[in-house]
C-alpha cells in the first residue's frame, strides 16, 4: 500500500474534476468561439466554469483569467505589474523564500536595469511587516510576496504589505502567489488587498496544465499572449476547456468542504509533529509554520536525498523541499542559515483532505528504520 505525503508537490486528481473533465472532452467539446450551437454550448459552459473559480477567489468572474499552471500566472503577473509602472520607477520588492516562478523573472528584471530587494526570512521562515515597510521606496513599482510558503507552510504577511503599500504612497503593485495558500488557508484578493494573485490546478487536485490569474478590476494590462482575441484579448488561443471544467469542479469540490478538510489537515498535522518527534530519535521540526497541510522537518546527518529514495523503496513518499529544484539544494532552506547538517537532511511532509493517519504512522515507522539502517554523512 502506497503512503502518499507529498502533496505540496502535487495532489491526485479527485474524482469531480475527473468526471468534469471527461464530460468536456467527450460531451461539450466544442470551441467555445464557433458560432453554432455546439460553439455556444461550451462558451456558456466556460462563462459557468468562470463563475465557480471566482467563487473560490471571492471576486468577479471578470477579474479570473485562466492560464496554463502557477509559473505562467506569476510571470504574467510580474511583467504586468512592472509594463503598468514602467514610468513610475525600477524598484522590485519581493522575499528570498519565494518560489522560482517569481524569483527567475525577478532576476531577468534585474539584468534589464530593475533594482530588487530580497527580504530576507527569519529563522522561523516568517517575514516580518516592518521589513516589508522598511525596504519600500517612492520608486517601487511592485511587490511580489508568496501567500503560504512551499516548503516552510508559513504565512506571509501580504494583507499588511497592502497597507504599507497605502501608507507609503508608493505606487508599488501588489502580487500573491497564492498556489500553496489557495483553498488551504481562507482568503479572498480583497481582503489581502492584491493586485494580482496566482494559482495552480494540480496543487488542488485539478489537473497539470491549468492555472488562474485574479486581475483587480480596472487595471489595464497588456496581453499575454496575441492572437484571437480569448480571455478578454488577454490571453488569446483556444481555451483548454476540459482542463478548465476540471478545475472549476476541484474548486466547487474544495470550497463546499472546506472548513472540515482545514480542521483534518491541522489536526493530522499535529499528530505528524507529536508521533514523529516521539518516535524517530534526532528528528527535529523545523517550523510547524500556519498552514495547515506542510510540515518541514531534519535528520540531521543523514542525506535526504537517501533517505527520500529509501521510503520510496518502502512505497512512502515525501520530498526534500520544493519539486521544482530537481534535486538541487533549497534556497529557501539556505535562507534560514541552518547548520548544514541539519539543511542536508531535511525532508518536506504535506497533507491533504484525504490523507490519513495510518500514512503518518507509515511515515514514522519509515523514517525510524531508515535511522537504523541508514550511514549518517561525514559532513
Amino acid at each position: 500500500m502506497a503512503h502518499y505525503l507529498d502533496n505540496a508537490a502535487t495532489t491526485p486528481v479527485r474524482q469531480e474534476a475527473a468526471q468534469a473533465a471527461l464530460e468536456a472532452m467527450t460531451e461539450g467539446w466544442g470551441n467555445p468561439s464557433a458560432r453554432y450551437d455546439l460553439g455556444t454550448r461550451a462558451a456558456e459552459r466556460l462563462k459557468e466554469w468562470r463563475a465557480e473559480v471566482a467563487l473560490g477567489f471571492g471576486c468577479l468572474p471578470e477579474e479570473v483569467f485562466f492560464t496554463s499552471c502557477g509559473t505562467e500566472s506569476d510571470n504574467w503577473a510580474i511583467q504586468a505589474a512592472v509594463e503598468l509602472n514602467k514610468r513610475k520607477g525600477k524598484h522590485i520588492v519581493t522575499t528570498a523564500i519565494e518560489h522560482s516562478a517569481v524569483l527567475e523573472p525577478c532576476r531577468a528584471l534585474e539584468r534589464q536595469g530593475y533594482e530588487v530587494t530580497y527580504l530576507q526570512p527569519g529563522r522561523d521562515g516568517t517575514i516580518s511587516p516592518e521589513a516589508v515597510a522598511a525596504a519600500l521606496r517612492e520608486d517601487t513599482v511592485l511587490v511580489s510576496m508568496m501567500l503560504v510558503n512551499n516548503e516552510l507552510g508559513t504565512i506571509l504577511p501580504v494583507a499588511e504589505a497592502a497597507r504599507a503599500i497605502r501608507a507609503a504612497g508608493c505606487p508599488a503593485l501588489l502580487h500573491c502567489d497564492a498556489v500553496q495558500g489557495f483553498l488551504k488557508v481562507p482568503f479572498t484578493p480583497k481582503e489581502l488587498g492584491v493586485d494580482f494573485l496566482s494559482i495552480s490546478g494540480h496543487k488542488i487536485h485539478a489537473p497539470k496544465g491549468i492555472g488562474a490569474m485574479y486581475v483587480r478590476k480596472g487595471l489595464n494590462i497588456q496581453p499575454m499572449i496575441r492572437g484571437g482575441g480569448q480571455e478578454s484579448g488577454l490571453r488569446s488561443g483556444t481555451e483548454p476547456t476540459s482542463q478548465i471544467a476540471a478545475l472549476a469542479a476541484a474548486v466547487k469540490a474544495g470550497r463546499e468542504t472546506l472548513e472540515a478538510d482545514l480542521r483534518h489537515m491541522a489536526d493530522l498535522k499535529a499528530y505528524a509533529v507529536e508521533r514523529l518527534t516521539v518516535s524517530v530519535p534526532g528528528l527535529r521540526v523545523l517550523t510547524e509554520g500556519s498552514a495547515p497541510h506542510i510540515l518541514p522537518i531534519t535528520l540531521p546527518g543523514y542525506k535526504s536525498e537517501v533517505v527520500v529514495r529509501f521510503l520510496s523503496d518502502l512505497g512512502i513518499y515525501v520530498s526534500s523541499g520544493s519539486a521544482c529544484h530537481k534535486g538541487k539544494p533549497s534556497h529557501v532552506f539556505a535562507a534560514l542559515n541552518l547548520p548544514k547538517k541539519e539543511r542536508d537532511g531535511v525532508l518536506r511532509v504535506s497533507f491533504s483532505y484525504d490523507t490519513t493517519r495510518e500514512d503518518v504512522d507509515a511515515l514514522a515507522q519509515g523514517l525510524e528504520q531508515a535511522g537504523r539502517q541508514l550511514f549518517t554523512a561525514l559532513s
